[in-house]
């Protein structure tokens, strides 16, 4: 919310600018901006538009004409003016995505006559099917966006795996590495590779809704349920996650973890609000403070402020005496420097994202090499899960991909592809089964390589 300093929401002038803002933002979360993480970025996208253009001597609903040559000022601004306010072309395009929404509102809700954009007609062909929209043009041209987002190679992720657990690229135990928390580290970090969970997915995912481990290993994928109160949007999805990475999981839950909680003193500081003592705990409830709750209507705060009934965090991640870990940022970066310094210098720099990234690559690359199909064959003969089995055996491997990652429809998942630089997954597959099946001689490989290199070397 916003307020002006003399705490006025109108004067002779009428209703002020602030005002409309606060209505707008109190609306967000039912046109399409559900997240409240996003909610404070939507406001004070518009608050430094207000700043800017008020310095100006433009006022937030003034006429298209001065509004179009404040937003010519703003873009120079951004993009040349002093450097801690220079925004990068994804930054600015955002910027003018969410600015564009509010106008849209706010001439609906007749608070203004006028918008400071132009836009173009634009068709977009798919399958088929034909759709036409408008185009902002105050957008900035970016790089392809296949060089913005990337994700981690099987040998890398590899690397990562094990850096995490405190061991070298051989797998041998680094007798130099001092880090803490390291059977955690490994298995939530393998959880992730499987899974794809989001960062505050994996982050507030609590203990007892890790699902069960299954009476004896299996080669299709466990079912992986990720409640509405931790995902994006608040929407239930179900995601997988094979058996050895789940195993290791349970490992730790029943080891390490249980050593730190056991008995544990830890309560919520007093900033976060009172502690949420649980008792009758199952996979999907339990008595909060005596009420009982079904844990997929607990949100972030809520959830971490949860205390168990044999002590400690009721988190998935804890560390120390029983205390919820949040920092898996950190965890994340720390490793992948010490692996580029000590062993790889051309290993990236890891964040959360980047494994829920590998993880959707390796998956694609799985369906497309029918090695799930594979699995689902030795499922089927022995009827251990018929039902995931015939799933993976009949969906396409983009809409199985698009209910993993929680997207709401393919072309979402179709374009995170690209993004992700899919031609570079096809060529590295291609090489791969060519060369498994003996069908890729030096002559092909010479000439697949002239076919690609000119794709490949875009930015």
């Amino acid at each position: 919310m916003l307020f002006d300093d003399d705490l006025l929401f109108e004067d002779s002038n009428g209703v002020r600018p602030t005002t409309v803002i606060n209505c707008w933002a109190c609306e967000l979360p039912a046109n399409g901006c559900p997240s409240p993480n996003s909610w404070p970025y939507y406001v004070r996208t518009v608050r430094e538009w207000l700043e800017f253009i008020s310095e100006h001597g433009v006022a937030l609903f003034d006429t298209r004409r001065r509004l179009k040559a404040a937003l010519g000022a703003y873009s120079v601004y951004r993009a040349q003016g002093p450097i801690k306010h220079r925004f990068e072309a994804s930054t600015w395009n955002q910027n003018m995505g969410i600015l564009a929404g509010f106008y849209r509102w706010a001439k609906d809700e007749e608070y203004a006559d006028s918008e400071p954009f132009t836009y173009r007609q634009a068709v977009w062909a798919f399958k088929g099917q034909v759709r036409r929209g408008r185009v902002n043009q105050s957008r900035r041209r970016q790089a392809q966006p296949h060089v913005t987002i990337k994700y981690l190679d099987d040998d890398f992720t590899d690397m990562f795996l094990k850096g995490l657990a405190g061991l070298g690229p051989d797998g041998e135990r680094d007798l130099l590495y001092r880090g803490r928390e390291l059977a955690r580290n490994s298995a939530v970090g393998r959880m992730i590779v499987s899974s794809g969970l989001r960062s505050q997915e994996y982050t507030y995912l609590l203990v007892c809704e890790v699902p069960v481990l299954p009476s004896r290993r299996t080669a299709v994928p466990v079912s992986f349920p990720v409640p509405s109160g931790i995902t994006k949007g608040g929407k239930f999805r179900e995601s997988w996650i094979d058996y050895d990475s789940l195993a290791e999981l349970h490992s730790y839950i029943a080891l390490d973890r249980a050593a730190a909680t056991f008995g544990s003193s830890w309560r919520p500081p007093a900033r976060w609000g009172e502690p949420l003592f649980v008792t009758d705990a199952d996979q999907r409830g339990g008595r909060v403070n005596g009420v009982r709750v079904q844990w997929s209507s607990l949100g972030l705060a809520e959830r971490r402020r949860l205390v168990a009934p044999e002590g400690g965090s009721m988190l998935l991640s804890v560390w120390g005496q029983g205390r919820p870990f949040t920092g898996w940022a950190t965890v994340f970066a720390r490793t992948s420097d010490r692996i580029r310094e000590r062993y790889e210098p051309r290993f990236p720099r890891v964040n959360p994202h980047r494994l829920r990234h590998s993880m959707a690559m390796a998956t694609m690359a799985r369906l497309m090499r029918s090695w799930y199909e594979q699995a689902a064959r030795q499922v089927r003969d022995t009827d251990d899960d018929a039902a995931l089995a015939q799933y993976l055996r009949t969906q396409e491997p983009l809409l199985i991909l698009r209910d993993l990652l929680g997207h709401s429809s393919s072309l979402t998942t179709e374009a995170y592809l690209h993004r992700l630089d899919v031609l570079r997954l096809f060529t590295s597959l291609y090489r791969r089964v060519g060369k498994e099946y003996g069908l890729l001689d030096e002559e092909v490989e010479l000439e697949l390589g002239t076919e690609f290199d000119d794709e490949l070397a875009v930015v």
